[in-house]
C-alpha cells in the first residue's frame, strides 16, 4: 500500500468548478449515485430512494468552532493563530469550559516574526462597537505548536471564540469568512464543538430530508470526530508512504456500537469522518482482543484513550474476526470498564487495498485531486472514481466543500 503513487489520483479540476458559496436551500444539491459501476444523478432531496429500508446511517455531529483568531504585536505586524486541538485541558468539553487561562496546540501564521512575548487580540473594523478591553485576550508561545491564552472576566472559553474567534472556511474559496458562513458551514446536527472544518457531506442535510429518512425506517446514529487541518493536508511526497496523518479525537456512544451490531456491523456512512470513526472501530475491537493490549491514558485523565495506528489496518495482516465480533469484544471491554462512552482517538488512513469492515455505503463530496480522501473513495469503488469524477466534471457538478455530492455503492 505504501508504494502507491499520489501522481496517479490527480484530474484536472478548473477554479470555476469549486462552489464559493452553498445554494440556498441544502437538500436541492446535485447527487451523483454510483450504484456497482452505474451511474446516475439526481438532487439530494430523494437521498431514501439509495438507501435500503431498516439500513443504518451514521454521521458525525461535530461542530465547527471559530478557530481562527488574530493578534497583534506592539510593532503592528498581525499574527494569526489557528486552533487545532485541545493541550491542556486535553478534553474538549473542559477545554471549552475553561475560564481565563488554557493551551491549545496551534498553526502560527507569520511564525517567523513571533517567537517569545505576549501579543494582544487584534481588533479589526469588525471589532468596532464590540468592547474587548473587558475580555484582555493574549497569547504566549510556549513552543512551536503550543500557545497559552489568558483572558479576563467570567466568560468561557467557548464563549470567548464565539465573540472574537473567525470561523476557518476552507483556504480555496479564496476570500474571507462571511456572517453566513457561521449557519451555512455547520450541518443542521452539529452538536458537539471541536471541528477547525466540517464533515461537509452533511452539509446537503435539512429537517426534511432527516424527517424523510425517519419515515422510510432508516434508522441514524451520530458519532463525533473533531476535523482536524490535517484531514486536509495535501500529499507532497511523491509515494504516500511519506505522508503523515494527523491524529484525530473520536467519541462514540455504548448505544451506537450496540445498534451497530444490531444491525450485522454495518453501515451507511455519511461522510469521510462517519468512515475513518467507523473503520476506527473495527481495529480498537482487535486491539482489545489481544489480551496483551493495554489501554493508553492520556495525561491528567483516568479515562482510557485508544489510538489506532496510521498503518496499523495493513501491519495486522489478514483477519477473519467480522465486524460484530470486533464490535462485541470493544462492548465487552467497555462494560468491564464501565464506559458509557468510548474516547479513542485515530490516525488511520485508507487507501487502496483496504478491506472495508463497516461501511457498505458512502455519501460524501468530491474532493481535491491528490488527496487522501479521493485515495479513500478510490479504496471503496476502485479505478471507478475516475468514472464518477469525470461524470460530474461533465454534467456541471460543483465540487469541494459547498459543492454537490454523491452516494456510491461499491
Amino acid at each position: 500500500m505504501t508504494d502507491i503513487h499520489i501522481k496517479d489520483f490527480s484530474y484536472d479540476l478548473p477554479d470555476d468548478r469549486i462552489a464559493k458559496y452553498p445554494l440556498i436551500e441544502r437538500d436541492t444539491s446535485k447527487l451523483l449515485v454510483y450504484n456497482k459501476g452505474d451511474i446516475s444523478h439526481d438532487i439530494f432531496r430523494n437521498i431514501t430512494a439509495y438507501l435500503p429500508k431498516g439500513a443504518l446511517m451514521v454521521y458525525n455531529n461535530t461542530r465547527v468552532i471559530q478557530a481562527r483568531l488574530f493578534f497583534q504585536k506592539e510593532s503592528g505586524a498581525r499574527i494569526e493563530v489557528f486552533l487545532l486541538e485541545p493541550h491542556m485541558p486535553r478534553d474538549y468539553e473542559q477545554m471549552f469550559q475553561s475560564r481565563r487561562m488554557c493551551e491549545w496546540k496551534c498553526l502560527v501564521g507569520n511564525s517567523k516574526k513571533w517567537k517569545s512575548g505576549l501579543l494582544h487580540l487584534c481588533k479589526g473594523v469588525e471589532d468596532e462597537g464590540n468592547d474587548l478591553d473587558d475580555i484582555n485576550l493574549q497569547v504566549e508561545r510556549l513552543d512551536d505548536s503550543i500557545c497559552r491564552f489568558t483572558w479576563q472576566g467570567d466568560i468561557s472559553f467557548a464563549e470567548l471564540l464565539e465573540r472574537v474567534g473567525e470561523l476557518p472556511i476552507p483556504p480555496y474559496l479564496n476570500r474571507r469568512s462571511e456572517p453566513n458562513d457561521k449557519i451555512t458551514y455547520q450541518t443542521v446536527y452539529a452538536r458537539i464543538k471541536g471541528s477547525v472544518a466540517a464533515p461537509t457531506a452533511g452539509l446537503h442535510f435539512t429537517d426534511r430530508v432527516l424527517q424523510d429518512i425517519d419515515a422510510h425506517n432508516i434508522e441514524r446514529e451520530e458519532v463525533t470526530l473533531h476535523v482536524g487541518a490535517g484531514t486536509f493536508k495535501p500529499v507532497k511526497s511523491e509515494t504516500i508512504s511519506g505522508h503523515e496523518m494527523h491524529s484525530e479525537f473520536i467519541s462514540v456512544k455504548r448505544s451506537t456500537i450496540e445498534r451497530l451490531i444490531a444491525h450485522g456491523g454495518k453501515a451507511v456512512a455519511v461522510g469521510t469522518t462517519s468512515v475513518r470513526t467507523l473503520e476506527s472501530l473495527y481495529y480498537l475491537g482487535l486491539k482489545v482482543r489481544k489480551t496483551e493490549s493495554t489501554p493508553v491514558a492520556h495525561d491528567g485523565e483516568d479515562e482510557p484513550m485508544f489510538e489506532v495506528g496510521q498503518w496499523e489496518p495493513y501491519e495486522s495482516g489478514e483477519t477473519t474476526v467480522s465486524s460484530v465480533e470486533a464490535l462485541k469484544s470493544l462492548l465487552s471491554w467497555m462494560d468491564g470498564n464501565h464506559l458509557d462512552i468510548l474516547h479513542a482517538s485515530t490516525r488511520i488512513i485508507i487507501v487502496p487495498g483496504y478491506k472495508y469492515h463497516i461501511v457498505e455505503r458512502l455519501i460524501t463530496n468530491f474532493h481535491q485531486p491528490q488527496s487522501t480522501l479521493l485515495l479513500l473513495v478510490s479504496a471503496l469503488i476502485g479505478d471507478d472514481w475516475r468514472k464518477v469524477y469525470d461524470y460530474a466534471l461533465t454534467h456541471d457538478f460543483r465540487f469541494l466543500s459547498y459543492g454537490d455530492s454523491s452516494i456510491l455503492i461499491p
